[in-house]
């Protein structure tokens, strides 16, 4: 069970790196040196970048859950 949870707990922390680096950038930082500060023709604030903003929460809340269960299972096992 252990080794399903560290599976599916690397999948899902490539997963979220992909998202966040779709992510177009607001100006600053370290978005800047990728391209991100770039102006785009397309707006802001599209149904797209709402919908990968809810994806990405949800991708993290999940990553969140499986770094938690993954600490208890470790615990129990030990």
């Amino acid at each position: 069970m252990i080794m399903g949870f560290s599976i599916a707990l690397v999948v899902f922390s490539l997963l979220l790196m992909l998202l966040v680096l779709m992510h177009k950038g607001k100006g600053g930082g370290l978005s800047d040196m990728f391209g991100g500060g770039m102006q785009s023709s397309v707006g802001g604030s599209s149904v797209a970048e709402r919908n990968l903003d809810r994806i990405t929460v949800v991708v993290g809340l999940i990553w969140f859950a499986i770094i938690v269960a993954l600490g208890v299972l470790m615990k129990l096992d030990s």
